[in-house]
Order: C-alpha cells, then structure tokens, then sequence
C-alpha cells in the first residue's frame, strides 16, 4: 500500500541543483539512440537495395550494443564518466558518420556496412546507465530518487516514440543517411554536456547515501518501508554490494519483459493484418508508450510502503495477465485500449527493477548494474521477437499472444524465490 502522507513531486526532481542541466544534456545523447536504429536500416536498405543486409546490419548493431553494454559500463565505473564518455561517444559518432557516408550513394558493400554497424554498436555510450547513477548522487533521498527513476523512464520511453518522428521529418528534406549524421552529433554533444555537468565531480560517492540504512540497528524485518534491502544485516548487506540476489532479481524480471514487449511488437503487426487494419499498428503502439508514461508518472508520485520486490512483481504479474487477454481481442481498436492497459504497468515495473539494481551495488558499480538490467531487457526482447516470428503463421495468434505472456508471469514469481542466506 502506499503512504498517505505528502509524497515529493516531480518539480522538486527538477528542482534539484544542477538536475535539469544534467537530465536535459543526458536527453539529448539518448534521443539518438531513437534516431540511429531506423536511420541505419533504411540508410543500409535505400544503399544496397536489400532488406536481408538492412535487417543484418540492424542485427548486429544491437547484439554488440546490447551484449557489450556492461563491458562499457564497467570501464565508466573504474575511470569515471569525464575520462571515458567523451572518448566513447567521439568514436560513437566517427562510425556513424562514416556509415552516413557509406550508404550515401547506392552499391555500398553489404559486407563493409556490416562490419562498420557492428562497431558502432560496440562503442554505444551507455548515456541511461550513467544518467540513473548520477540520479544517485543528484537525489539521494530515496522517496525523491523513485520519482526521479519514473520521470527518467517515462522520458526515455517518449525518446523512442519522438527518434522515428524526428527520422520522418528528415526523410522529406534529405536521404536516410543523414538521419546517422544527426545521430552521431546528438549522441556527441548530449555526451560532452553531460560530462561538463557539476553533477559529475561527485562521481565517486554517487549513490552512497542512497544506500546507507536508516533508523535502528534491529529493523523490525528484513525488508524496510523504503527498498527490498533496508534493513539488511551488516554480512548481508556486504554481500548485495556487489550486485547478489537482488541485482539477480532484477536482471530477472526486465528479462522476462523485454522477452513479452518484444514478443508484442510482432505479435500486434501480425493482429492488425489478420483483421486488415494494419492502420491501426502505430495507434497500437503509441496506446502501449502513452500508458507507459502515465503509468510511470503516476507511479513515481506515490510513497510505497511495499517493498520493491513485492512490487515489481505484481506490476510484472498484471502486465502478463493483460498481455495474455488482449490475445482474445475482437477488434484492433479492442487492443488498442488493451495496449494501454499494459503500458501502464511497463515502465512502473522497469523503474523498480533499476531502483533494486541501483540499491543492490555497491557506489562504484552502479552503472554496471543498470547497464546489466538494461541489457536483459534488450537481449530478452531481440531474441523473443526471432523466436516469435518463427511461429507466426503456425500457431493461432491467442495461443502466441499467451505465449509472450508467459515469461513475464514466470518472472514475477522469480522475485519473490527467498534467495540463499
């Protein structure tokens, strides 16, 4: 249940000295990450003229990014974001503008395009993960940091809906490839005004007293009113410092969504068609992103007195049930009402699964933490949506719908397993 006393609002997240300079600069950097993906399918696509070496460049850029992910942010744990994001991001960009110039001309090589996505991909700056761990230092009271976490996600999510916007208005003045050059300089300058912020000289102690536990020694039991670990005993307390059951947890849960939201991207193309009303597709996913957002918003504005585990889990738990029933659906304008049904539980489930990982990390491994989260949600995502696209056609589209729904109800109930004392 929630607290009914005043909660902090979002304006005081704002408020917050140097917080709008810091999330405005990180915004900026992340809005490429909305622009390039599109961009470099069609860019490839109008260059070669093929959609399989569109859709493998597509492929390889996100496997690299999402598998090197906590590779690079480990490297921002040790030296710190002044040190690696300029270098980072500069090599970033370099690529894709080189793949804008690649594919600005028609016969580029298919086998060239790849490798140079592939290494994009690979040296993606990891601008979510350094941003929630600066919301650590920003805000450490952990009330404000939620709200800070809802106000973050709600935020991205609204990049990935603005990034395509932005690469349809490009379109109707320049080719493809030059959404990749808008890319590389929103991704560099959202970077370097990142870097530049006051917010980063306290980089070392980012999130220490965000983890420090309040009141008494003897907690009245092992989880506290304001996060799954308050509370914890001194050895146990150690040990979630370097991630432990928690970070598991948490890994575990954004796996199963983005395995169930990858699923859905698909499975609603396929539904739109079988009723022919593929008009119908984009207003199914904005119904998904808008409940996100207010979902999130309404979330962060709330004092939970349930501890994030047990959160998490009904959100991830409602978010499957719903998923499963817009599979009966018998209309698309039927599931465009579910879709925002389900969106209301997304970005509330993704925002506590980063909030347990940020409490389970010790200060200098925060970033590592997010970036692992985030790479289970985006590595269960690419390989649901192939395995899904395997059997559509094969199975009845309720049957599927079911389908994706399952890992997401499977993994609410892994939060709740007792982990291993």
């Amino acid at each position: 249940m929630s607290s009914p006393t005043a909660a902090p609002s979002y304006a005081a997240v704002l408020r917050t000295p140097h917080a709008c300079r810091t999330f405005g600069a990180a915004l900026l950097g992340r809005l490429s990450y909305g622009v390039a993906p599109l961009s470099l399918v069609l860019a490839v696509k109008e260059a070669t003229g093929s959609y399989a070496v569109a859709g493998g460049a597509m492929a390889v850029f996100g496997l690299t990014g999402v598998f090197l992910s906590p590779a690079r942010a480990r490297l921002i744990d040790r030296y710190g974001p002044r040190r690696v994001l300029p270098l980072m991001a500069s090599v970033y960009a370099v690529l894709l503008t080189v793949l804008a110039g690649a594919t600005a001309w028609s016969g580029g090589s298919a086998v060239l395009l790849t490798v140079l996505s592939a290494a994009a991909g690979a040296t993606t700056p990891p601008l979510g993960p350094v941003m929630r761990t600066l919301w650590s230092t920003l805000v450490p009271d952990r009330p404000l940091l939620q709200r800070a976490y809802s106000l973050d996600g709600v935020a991205e999510e609204l990049l990935f809906v603005t990034g395509p916007l932005l690469v349809g208005v490009l379109m109707k003045v320049a080719a493809p490839s030059a959404g990749l050059a808008v890319s590389a300089v929103l991704v560099l300058a959202g970077a370097l005004l990142l870097v530049a912020s006051p917010a980063v000289d306290g980089w070392g102690t980012a999130g220490q007293a965000a983890t420090a536990p309040e009141g008494p020694e003897e907690p009245e039991g092992p989880e506290g009113p304001e996060g799954p670990f308050q509370g914890t005993p001194p050895r146990a307390r150690s040990r979630l410092a370097g991630g432990g059951s928690g970070l598991r947890r948490a890994i575990a849960v954004t796996a199963g969504l983005g395995m169930g939201l990858g699923s859905l991207d698909l499975l609603v193309i396929a539904f739109a068609e079988e009723h022919r009303a593929a008009h119908t597709i984009p207003w199914i996913m904005a119904a998904l992103s808008a409940g996100s957002a207010v979902g999130g918003l309404a979330y962060g504005a709330v004092s939970w007195r349930v501890s994030g585990r047990h959160r998490v889990s009904a959100l991830a738990l409602a978010l499957g049930l719903v998923m499963a029933a817009t599979g009966f659906a018998p209309h698309p304008y039927v599931l465009i009402a579910g879709a925002a049904l389900g969106g209301l539980f997304v970005a509330p489930a993704l925002t506590t699964a980063y909030l347990i990982a940020d409490e389970c990390a010790g200060p200098g491994a925060r970033t590592t933490a997010g970036a692992w989260v985030n790479t289970a949600f985006n590595a269960g995502s690419s390989g649901s949506t192939a395995a899904v696209g395997l059997l559509v056609g094969h199975m009845p589209l309720p049957a599927l719908f079911i389908l994706a729904a399952a890992p997401v109800v499977l993994s609410a109930g892994a939060t709740l397993i007792p982990s291993r004392r």
